[in-house]
């Protein structure tokens, strides 16, 4: 199939795209990646693939139908994952409107785009074509401390303008297929964590604070619950829902590793005590400060994957304690990557920094 990947230059997509064209795929004739570039979005993240004749980069929004509707078109396109999303809370927070433009204004967008070629494909294409779409957990709220893990037949119930807005996105694949017989399919994962993510996020912010000395600032408690799933397990799941979910249906995604946000912090401290010690001697937890809570702070996150590990055979491959030492591993290997982000692409904007 020659797929378009949307947001394709952010951490999720960045690791899907790089997946898919290692080695020789005969599915995969052509990856075309359209990617806003906004803050998160880094063509850096997929430098080695420049190079990969199959490898399309166009810089464009989705909220753009005219040149949507040319890449479909002109790169004869049989599938669509979309991951281009605005996703930090905090953000949202601040600032809704992005949001709203971006993951509801941009995704439907992008569906009347793909509706439009798809009802155009003659047989057997047409049959054959998929819309993915990537969404959150965050879409059903919090969870209680021993409330059972989120199945894909659980209430909506956003708390976030962030959540809110994948909410609605989510709310219009649905009804794109239900109205316009659209073939969509729906992911929603926990928590990603691994290699270029961006510097904002909770783990690399906590590695890359603590290596420079600084301050770890931790809400509230740091008693908040996420299930952690490492991103190369994530796009595994996504390709094989690709090719084999059923359409129409959604597929929840979630590494089965529930960690407390100071317990994870914790643990990236002692992994760097390890690899990276302070030249005190100090270790680095010594940095962890407790600060005031952020609004609407959702307690815990726990999803139910037993529908895509029945349906599809899809398990997580990578535990926790290997996936966030590899994670680690790969933000002190990766350094100026890091600095390139936080000293030059933010041009002076505030980095994130809680957690």
């Amino acid at each position: 199939m020659n797929l378009l990947v949307t947001g394709g230059c952010g951490f999720i997509g960045s690791n899907f795209v790089r997946q898919r064209l290692a080695g020789s795929d005969p599915l995969l004739p052509k990856l075309v990646n359209l990617d806003k570039l906004t803050y998160a979005g880094n063509p850096a993240n997929l430098a080695d693939c420049t190079h990969d004749p199959r490898y399309v980069f166009v810089q464009g929004d989705i909220g753009d139908p005219a040149l949507v509707a040319r890449l479909l078109a002109e790169h004869a396109i049989d599938a669509i994952v979309n991951f281009a999303a605005e996703t930090h809370v905090d953000r949202s927070i601040d600032s809704p409107e992005p949001f709203v433009q971006t993951n509801v204004v941009g995704t439907l967008r992008l569906l009347n785009g793909a509706r439009q070629h798809w009802t155009k494909l003659p047989e057997p294409r047409k049959s054959a074509f998929r819309f993915l779409h990537v969404s959150t957990d965050e879409v059903y709220g919090t969870l209680a401390p021993d409330g059972a893990p989120w199945n894909e037949n659980c209430p909506y119930e956003p708390n976030s303008p962030y959540a809110a807005s994948k909410a609605a996105s989510d709310h219009l694949i649905r009804a794109f297929r239900h109205t316009y017989g659209l073939p969509t399919l729906t992911t929603n994962c926990s928590n990603n964590y691994g290699p270029y993510q961006f510097p904002e996020k909770l783990i690399p912010l906590v590695t890359l604070n603590a290596l420079d000395g600084k301050p770890l600032p931790v809400y509230g408690d740091g008693g908040q619950i996420r299930d952690w799933l490492y991103v190369e397990d994530h796009c595994t799941a996504i390709w094989l829902v690709l090719q084999r979910g059923r359409l129409g249906e959604t597929y929840n995604i979630g590494g089965l590793s529930e960690k407390r946000n100071l317990e994870l912090v914790k643990t990236i401290c002692a992994l760097l005590d390890r690899k990276a010690p302070r030249a005190d001697g100090s270790p680095h937890a010594a940095l962890i400060t407790f600060v005031q809570d952020r609004p609407g702070h959702d307690r815990r996150y726990a999803i139910d994957c037993a529908k895509i590990q029945r349906e599809l055979g899809w398990a997580p491959r990578e535990s926790f304690a290997t996936g966030l030492e590899k994670t680690v591993d790969w933000y002190l290997a990766h350094l100026p990557w890091c600095r390139e982000i936080t000293e030059q692409r933010y041009a002076g904007e505030r980095l994130g920094t809680k957690v």
